[in-house]
């Protein structure tokens, strides 16, 4: 018997024109060029997010005050193939350090370019809130516009 998972992970597929490796550098060095600052956890204003380039590195705000706030790690960074990081928010968008969802994000050749497949998984651990936090992340601001404006800074 094949049993589906609840709630199903948000999955998203795009293409850019550039490298693998710049592909993967944009989505994460450059992470703060495309990020938008309405899209934040922290009641400072956002600067940039940033994801630290290493196993175990941070993935945070940083507000424009300077402080930081948490919103998960890295669970594996395999530049240019593939970074897999930890979602720690709860159904509030508050950093909870026991919740861990992933975001896995791959990048192949494809053409002259490079297929960016995301994937947010694991979101039956958010319990009985896991189909609304999916709802938000899968609405038209969540994963779609995020990497579209991704996409939109990939191509400059």
């Amino acid at each position: 018997m094949n049993r589906q998972i609840r709630p199903a992970p948000v999955r998203k597929t795009i293409h850019v024109d550039i490298p693998p490796e710049r592909a993967f550098d944009v989505f994460t060095k450059n992470i703060g060029q495309w990020w938008p600052k309405s899209h934040k956890v922290s009641q400072a204003d956002l600067e940039r997010p940033v994801i630290e380039p290493f196993n175990g590195g941070r993935w945070y705000e940083l507000g424009v005050d300077g402080a930081q706030c948490d919103v998960g790690k890295v669970l594996a960074w395999e530049p240019p193939r593939r970074v897999l990081l930890a979602w720690q928010l709860d159904q509030d968008w508050t950093f909870d350090p026991e919740l861990i969802t992933e975001v896995e994000v791959s990048f192949a050749p494809e053409g002259g370019g490079t297929r960016v497949s995301l994937e947010h998984r694991n979101l039956e651990r958010l319990g009985d809130h896991g189909e609304a936090v999916r709802k938000r992340i899968d609405s038209p601001d969540g994963w779609g516009l995020l990497l579209k404006l991704y996409s939109e800074t990939a191509a400059k």
